[in-house]
């Protein structure tokens, strides 16, 4: 199937085409027929998979196919509230590319920043409003933003709104939304608080499901390295050197240990820089743009500040730390492999992690194959599980140690060496 045949009009197949989209991925080839007849939409469809032109080209059509009132200001029609400030940013940029020909305008709201040039936007009239939570609030309580002429609203990464308590907002928002209108909403995983939350904002919707965590894990050429944790440093140089990739994304669980990397990077000659909530939003954008034009070829980050990266052919993903959060590892090697693309991605795993690798090869439904090959490999036994005891009374006056936590982890008969083989050339690019 082309976009052609989803019905959409020529403006926007035009850009599309200058992009070099030719067919619809899953989700929006499900998605973009049912929008354009105006239902409701419940999107459960991970990073990667061309989720944003899924509601983005729709929402641009029905917008050029209603103009709205020929006087006056540009009032907002159209509503995308996203997680982070990187996202926020990534989406809006996807508007403005599908609707180059529509003369649909938009702008994006973010926090972290001074308002004038974004008051600014808003007082000479916007179409498409792209925002995150606090800063749409904030903005509304100035009188700078109404939403009273709402037709369409997008809820996006609803499962990370949750992850980083914006459900408050996110209903303080809901309530000001006029009840005749248009809802989308997308997330990743669907826990019950998330399906509880999208009865709240839809009517009687419509359901795609593109599935969640398998595909981009099978499209991503996986490797884990069991390794001391005071060696992943050493491991890391040894890496990035040997494999000469163009672009490497890094992550790091915490900020201060995004931070260490960039510092132990540099004491080897290897320039990196680092994005994370810490960091002042100039510094972030100017980081994330030297990666961008491959000016810079190492970016580290946590997974927040991650959020909202899409780099066309990105080569190289590792996990410095992995997460304690299976879903947390499909999203980061997800940053790799988009849409019809493939990726590699390589992880470190210490003696502590051995638990959270076999979470994750769980919900992925497969073994990661082990790198045996390397300076640095741990081999530790694995211990066997903590035997459960009664707990005892520790003595007066004393504090109780904290509770060991068990290693985990067996991979017998799955050793894996030497480089990860490439994939071959880029299949056609979707949006």
């Amino acid at each position: 199937m082309t976009f052609n045949e989803l019905g959409i009009i020529e403006p926007i197949l035009r850009s599309l085409k200058e992009e070099g989209y030719t067919h619809p991925t899953p989700i929006q080839e499900q998605s973009i027929p049912i929008l354009l007849r105006g239902k409701d939409l419940l999107g459960c469809a991970q990073t990667g998979t061309g989720k944003t032109a899924a509601f983005a080209i729709p929402i641009l059509q029905k917008l050029y196919l209603d103009k709205g009132p020929a006087k006056g200001p540009r009032k907002i029609r159209a509503l995308v509230i996203t997680p982070t400030r990187e996202l926020a940013i990534q989406i809006a940029d996807s508007f403005t590319v599908y609707g180059k020909y529509t003369g649909i305008r938009n702008t994006v709201i973010f926090g972290g920043v001074k308002q004038g040039s974004q008051t600014d936007a808003l007082r000479n009239g916007v179409d498409v409003l792209v925002a995150t939570p606090g800063r749409l609030l904030d903005l509304m309580s100035q009188g700078y933003i109404s939403l009273s002429d709402i037709q369409y609203s997008v809820l996006d990464e609803a499962d990370q709104m949750l992850d980083m308590g914006f459900i408050h907002d996110i209903k303080k928002i809901i309530a000001k939304l006029p009840a005749k209108r248009q809802s989308l909403f997308f997330s990743a995983t669907m826990p019950p608080a998330i399906v509880e939350l999208s009865t709240k904002i839809l009517g009687d919707p419509e359901k795609v499901s593109v599935t969640p965590e398998k595909p981009t894990a099978d499209k991503v050429e996986q490797a884990v390295y069991f390794v001391d944790k005071s060696s992943k440093p050493k491991l890391l140089v040894h890496l990035l050197q040997k494999e000469n990739a163009y672009s490497t994304l890094v992550f790091s669980r915490t900020k201060h240990g995004a931070d260490r990397i960039v510092k132990e990077l540099a004491k080897s000659g290897i320039e990196a820089a680092a994005i994370h909530g810490n960091k002042s939003q100039n510094a972030r954008q100017r980081a994330l743009g030297d990666f961008k034009n491959g000016s810079m070829g190492v970016l580290v980050a946590t997974d927040i500040a991650a959020r909202g990266i899409d780099v066309d052919k990105l080569e190289l993903v590792i996990n410095y730390d992995l997460p304690n959060v299976p879903e947390t590892y499909v999203h980061r090697i997800g940053r790799t492999g988009r849409a019809k693309e493939s990726g590699v991605a390589l992880s470190f795993c210490d003696a502590e992690e051995r638990a959270y690798l076999r979470d994750i090869q769980k919900l992925i439904g497969q073994m990661v194959p082990v790198v045996t090959e390397h300076p640095w490999v741990d081999d530790s036994p694995e211990l066997p599980p903590a035997k459960k005891t009664q707990p005892q009374r520790p003595p007066r006056n004393r504090r109780p140690s904290p509770p060991q936590r068990p290693k985990g982890g067996g991979f017998g008969g799955n050793n894996y060496s030497g480089k990860p083989k490439r994939s071959g050339g880029s299949p056609r690019r979707s949006a």
